[in-house]
């Protein structure tokens, strides 16, 4: 049996790493609350990457609850990153309600944030 291909994960230059990054996004960007998740972004230039950042919090639970909402914010970016308006900086702040849940509903609020922010592109 063949090796089964892997997915495309994001790659190290769509990672916002540096906490000046993070705390840039959070004070001078725009920020909307969406069921399971605060969006926070930046408008960048035309022509950049656009980098994701994720905040879990120890309010969240123990490693692996926190671990797990990590991997599922990222993954509902991963699947929708093209469908953004412009290029952003993005943070993604876990919040208490996304303990328990499915890839779907962190989607569904994933795309209602974009959507009230002006950021999804009409499809």
């Amino acid at each position: 049996m063949p090796p089964a291909t892997p997915k495309r994960l994001l790659r190290r230059r769509q990672r916002l790493k540096q906490s000046r990054d993070f705390a840039r996004v959070r004070r001078a960007g725009r920020r909307l609350s969406s069921g399971c998740l605060i969006a926070n972004w930046q408008e960048l230039p035309a022509g950049s990457q656009t980098r994701l950042g994720v905040i879990t919090t120890r309010k969240l639970g123990n490693a692996v609850v926190r671990a797990r909402a990590r991997r599922l914010l990222r993954e509902a970016f991963r699947l929708h990153q093209h469908d953004l308006e412009m290029p952003v900086d993005l943070v993604l702040v876990a919040q208490r309600t996304i303990v328990g849940k499915d890839l779907a509903p962190v989607e569904n609020d994933l795309l209602a944030a974009w959507r009230r922010g002006g950021i999804l592109r009409a499809q």
